[in-house]
C-alpha cells in the first residue's frame, strides 16, 4: 500500500482531495522535521558490544550470567551513565535507565530489549533494539528535546534463556524458576545475583499492570520474509505462543534379528508415523501455526534391539492459545490411533514453561505504520514466530514490535546479520513512534 493510499483509508476518509493533500502535506512536513538516528554510532556499538565474550575464532558467547555477559552489561551501562539515565539493577538483574518528562504525573513510556545471547549466537539479536533505544536517548539529548512522559530503557536480564528478566518483572518468576539450571551452568537465583540482581527479594522487581504508558522493542526479524520480499519494516501484530510438550511412546524391546515384523511392538515405529502426522494436521488447517517434533531418542538405543520405548519433543506455536490447543488435540486423537495400531502406547505431557500468545496493541501498530510510511519506508503487518521478552510486558501495557530484516533469514547464528541502513531505519521508526506516543 503507498503512503498516499494508507493515509487516506486510515485517517482521511470522506475528506476532499485538497483536504487530503494539505493534511498528508502537514504530516509528512512534521515527520521529515523531526532528528534522525547516527547511523554510524549504532553500527559501530555493535561491533563494540559482538567483542565481549568472544572467543578467539570471533564467535559469540555472550551467554546470560557468564564473564562476558558481566563485561557487556558494564559497558552498556556505562554508556546510559553518560546518557543521563542513571541505570539501576532491579532485583531480577534488569538494567533499567531512566530520563524524566515534562510531567512526573505521567507513566513512563518504556522501551529497549535484551544484550544476551545463546551459545555461538549472532550480533543483532536483542542488541540492535538494546543499543536502538540508547541511540533514542542520545538523540533527543542532543536536539534538547523533552518528552512530556518520562522514559524508561529496559536491558532485560537472561532472554534467551526462558524471558528471566521480563518473568520477574511481571511477577512470573518462581521459586521453583530461579532453582532451575541456566545455559551458563549456573542455577538461576546464582546467576541473577552474579549480574547484581538480588533474588532473595525478586518480589521487588515486579511492576504492577498500567506501569508504563506503552512498551515498544525494535528486534531483527530472526526469519526471512522482509528481506525476501524487500521490505524495510515489519509491523508485528503479535508474537505466538509457544507449548511444549514431551510425548513418550512406550512399546517393547526385544531382539532386532529373532522378533519378526508383524510381531513387533515398535515404539520408533510408532513414533515415525506420528511426527509425520504432527506435519499433516499442522498444514491441515489455514493460518500461520508451525509445528515441529525436534527431539528424539530411542531406548535401548541399539543396531540390534527393537526400540522399547522414544521420548518425543513436540512443540506448536500460533498466536491463538484456542488454536494450538485445537491443534494438540488433534494430534492427540491420531496419537491413540497410531499407538493401536502398532500395539504401543503414547503418553503426552505438557512442559511448564509455556509461553501464551501476545497480540500487540492495534493503536500502538498504527503509529508505528504511520513512522514508517512517513519515513517513506515499505512495511508488512506480520507475527512474530520468536518469543520476546514483550511476550511479558504485554501483562503490564500496551505494546508493539519494530521488525527490521535478517539477511537470508538467518539468527541464532554467527553468520546472522542486519545492513546498517536497516538498522537505522528500525531505529528511526522507534524514535518517530516514540515522539508520537508521548504526544497522544
Amino acid at each position: 500500500m503507498s503512503r498516499r493510499s494508507f493515509l487516506k483509508k486510515t485517517a482521511l476518509t470522506g475528506l476532499g482531495l485538497s483536504a487530503f493533500g494539505w493534511l498528508e502535506t502537514q504530516a509528512l512536513s512534521y515527520f521529515q522535521s523531526l532528528p534522525k538516528v547516527n547511523k554510524k554510532r549504532i553500527e559501530d556499538r555493535i561491533m563494540a558490544l559482538a567483542k565481549f565474550g568472544q572467543d578467539e575464532k570471533g564467535h559469540g558467547y555472550r551467554v546470560a550470567y557468564t564473564q562476558g555477559d558481566i563485561e557487556g552489561r558494564k559497558w552498556f551501562m556505562d554508556l546510559m551513565s553518560k546518557a543521563g539515565l542513571n541505570p539501576k539493577i532491579d532485583a531480577g538483574g534488569n538494567i533499567i535507565g531512566r530520563r524524566e518528562g515534562k510531567n512526573p504525573a505521567l507513566k513512563p513510556i518504556g522501551f529497549g530489549s535484551h544484550i544476551d545471547m545463546v551459545p555461538d549466537g549472532g550480533n543483532y539479536d536483542g542488541t540492535l533494539g538494546s543499543l536502538a533505544a540508547l541511540e533514542v536517548i542520545e538523540i533527543l539529548n542532543e536536539n534538547k528535546i523533552s518528552t512530556e512522559h518520562p522514559l524508561e530503557v529496559v536491558i532485560f536480564a537472561n532472554e534467551e534463556g526462558g524471558l528471566i528478566g521480563s518473568k520477574a518483572m511481571v511477577g512470573k518468576l518462581t521459586q521453583d524458576g530461579l532453582k532451575q539450571i541456566s545455559q551458563s551452568g549456573l542455577v538461576m537465583a546464582e546467576g541473577i545475583s552474579r549480574i547484581g540482581g538480588k533474588p532473595e527479594d525478586i518480589g521487588t522487581a515486579e511492576r504492577k499492570k498500567g506501569a508504563f504508558h506503552a512498551w515498544l522493542e525494535l528486534h531483527i526479524e530472526q526469519g526471512g520474509i522482509l528481506d525476501a520480499e524487500g521490505l524495510q519494516i515489519g509491523v508485528v501484530e503479535g508474537i505466538v505462543g509457544i507449548l511444549d510438550v514431551e510425548v513418550t511412546v512406550e512399546g517393547f524391546a526385544n531382539h532386532a534379528g529373532t522378533t519378526p515384523m508383524k510381531l513387533r511392538k515398535d515404539a520408533m515405529l510408532a513414533a515415525s508415523k506420528l511426527t509425520v502426522a504432527v506435519n499433516e494436521i499442522i498444514n491441515s488447517f489455514p493460518g500461520s501455526q508451525v509445528g515441529t517434533v525436534g527431539k528424539i531418542e530411542a531406548f535401548p538405543g541399539a543396531y540390534n534391539v527393537v526400540p522399547g520405548k522414544v521420548i518425543m519433543g513436540l512443540e506448536i506455536r500460533d498466536l491463538s492459545f484456542e488454536k494450538i490447543e485445537m491443534l494438540l488435540g488433534e494430534i492427540q486423537n491420531k496419537a491413540q490411533e497410531i499407538a493401536t495400531e502398532t500395539q504401543t502406547s503414547i503418553m503426552f505431557r505438557r512442559e511448564p514453561s509455556f509461553n501464551l500468545p501476545a497480540l500487540t496493541d492495534a493503536s500502538v501498530q498504527m503509529k508505528i505504520q504511520e513512522s514508517a510510511m512517513a519515513l517513506g519506508l515499505k512495511t508488512k503487518h506480520m507475527q512474530s514466530g520468536a518469543g520476546h521478552d514483550t511476550q511479558q510486558i504485554s501483562l503490564l501495557a500496551p505494546v508493539g514490535m519494530i521488525f527490521v530484516p535478517s539477511v537470508g533469514g538467518i539468527s541464532h547464528s554467527p553468520n546472522e546479520f542486519t545492513k546498517a541502513e536497516d538498522m537505522e531505519n528500525g531505529a528511526n521508526v522507534l524514535l518517530h513512534t516514540i515522539l508520537s506516543l508521548d504526544k497522544g
